[in-house]
Order: C-alpha cells, then structure tokens, then sequence
C-alpha cells in the first residue's frame, strides 16, 4: 500500500511541472525541471522583450492573471468567461511549477519567472485593474526561489508562504504607485483539496483569507466548486453533476461528472500532459467550475466602486468582499 501510494505521489509530482506554455500565446513560459533536478539558474522559453503596452476596449478593465500549472490550464477558460462578463479583458502569464516567491522581484536568478513577467514589472506595463493570483502552493527541488523549503514542512513553509504573499502585494502597490495608477485589487483564488494532505491547502487558504483581509483585497473560492457539498477539503474525482453538465453531452456519466484524470490527482485538464505544457485542449468541467469561480469574483469586483484611497479597507469594503466570497 505504501508503495502504491508512492508511486501515485510520485506521477502526480511529475505532471506538475508539465502544464507551461502554448507556441500560439502571446506570453510564453518556462518549463520546469523534473522533481528532484536542481538548477541554478532555470531558463525561460522565449518570450517578447516586454508585454505589449496595449489598452483593453473602450470601457473595458484589464484583468492580469498570475500563476501556476493550474493558470495554465485554465488561462483561456477564464479568459472567455471574464469576457463573457463585457466588463473586463484577461492578460495572463502563468508559469508551471511556481510559488509566490517566483514572481517577487529581487529573486530572478533562482526564479521560473523572468524579470519581464514579475508581478510588478506587469501591473508597470498592462495597468490592470484587478490581479488573479492562482498558487496551489508548490515547494519542491524545482522551486529554487523556495530555499529547499519542502511543501507542508511545517512552520518554516507556512511563515515563508504568508511572508512571501505579503511581500507579492506591496510589491504590486508600490509598482501601481510607481506607474501612477490606482493600486489594482487582487483577488486570491482559494485552492482545491489536496489529495494526500488536506490540512496543508487548508492552511494555505488561510493565508490568503488573511493576507486578502490585510491589503484590502478579496479571495475566489474556486476550490469551493471541485469539492463535495459540505466537505470543502475532501479530494473527489467525480461530483454529481451540475445542470449546466447534465445539459452537455459527455459531461455527465452516471449522475458524476469527471474533475481529474486517473493518472493526475491535482489538474482540472481532461487531455493528458506533455512535455511542452499548454493551456488545456479539451473540455474539461473542473476547469469550468473553478474558472467560473474566479470570474463570477472579478466582476463582483469590478462592479464595486474603488476606494478613494486604496487599502486599508472601510468596514463597507470588507462587508462587501465577504458578499463576493
């Protein structure tokens, strides 16, 4: 039985890293080395010398979308539903296998993120009004900006991950100040269960609820959505389905429709990985119902007015990113 688990651990571990870039994306991104690989200085695929300083459409927010092997996964679904909503426009630039520290200027030489796609330098050249975090909270030999802190290693992890969330958002304050614009609002997508350590995203949530509470911001419990009803950190499959895929062909098997593929406890993405990571090729409902989450927060976001003098937030602010969550 340890073996067995073992060995799942290890495939799941594995198809982490392979959720990365897509030649056709304007932003492309870096692909990982596997788990246990070390490397000093971990090389970027190529990308633009600098995001284009674009506007979105009249009357349109931007929106910019930070994160992981599940935003790659997701980047185009949330872009289709962020526009789907007529407020916003969605520029991404999701990177596999990073953590907060990867996009914190000051760490590009042990980083996956190059210094043109640090949060900062983004909200410097796209002027976004609102900034999606997604960070299932990786912490791994591929991860060098982690110092080798291991994932859920105790109070070193969760001291480091709450200090690093803190630093991500001064960080994207004193850029927006910096580039004279108001201070975008961040939005903290809370994270699915994990499948072999429930408690360690529990404890990662928690510091997005408090670092959101902290800097005025709000959080997307998208992971809400890939749970069992009344068991927000239990790992499922398959859930009873939705009416939206009860009414789609192949969504719905049995009363159950499919989140993850048996290989793949932790991404949404239906197709198998590869070794040149993209944005998901099918559909898949899990990335539907966690995409769905997070735009459904960004335009209750949106619709609110911003405040006169950014964080931290009035009584009304918070009252209010309580009613988003």
């Amino acid at each position: 039985m340890r073996c067995g688990r073992l060995a799942v651990f290890a495939a799941l571990a594995l198809a982490w890293v392979t959720a990365c870039s897509d030649p056709s994306d304007t932003t492309t991104t870096a692909a990982a080395p596997p788990p246990g690989a070390r490397t000093a200085a971990p090389v970027p695929a190529p990308a633009p010398e600098s995001p284009p300083k674009s506007q979105p459409p009249r009357g349109k927010s931007r929106v910019l979308y930070l994160g992981d092997s599940l935003a790659m996964e997701s980047r185009r679904v949330l872009a289709d539903r962020v526009a789907a909503g007529g407020r916003a426009t969605v520029h991404s630039a999701p990177y596999s296998g990073t953590t907060l520290c990867d996009y914190l200027e000051g760490t590009a030489r042990d980083s996956l993120v190059p210094s043109r796609h640090k949060a900062a330098a983004l909200v410097r050249s796209q002027r976004p009004q609102i900034v999606v975090l997604q960070f299932w909270g990786n912490a791994w030999a591929y991860t060098p900006c982690m110092d080798s802190i291991p994932q859920g290693g105790g109070s070193r992890y969760y001291a480091r991950y709450a200090a690093d969330a803190k630093a991500l958002t001064e960080q994207i304050a004193a850029a927006a100040r910096g580039a004279g614009i108001q201070r975008p609002r961040i939005v903290w997508v809370l994270q699915a269960p994990d499948a072999f350590s429930p408690d360690r995203v529990r404890r990662v949530n928690g510091i997005y609820r408090d670092q959101a509470d902290a800097g005025g911001d709000t959080v997307a419990d998208a992971g809400r959505e890939v749970s069992p009803a009344g068991s927000r950190y239990t790992w499922a499959q398959r859930l009873p389905c939705n009416d939206d895929e009860r009414a789609r062909p192949g969504d719905c098997r049995g009363g159950l429709t499919s989140l993850h593929r048996d290989d793949d406890h932790l991404h949404f993405c239906l197709a198998p990985t590869t070794k040149t990571p993209r944005p998901c090729p099918v559909h898949s409902p899990g990335i539907v119902r966690y995409c769905e989450a997070i735009a459904e927060t960004v335009d209750a976001v949106l619709r609110r007015p911003p405040p006169a003098t950014g964080p931290p937030a009035t009584g009304r602010d918070r009252a209010g990113r309580a009613a988003a969550r």
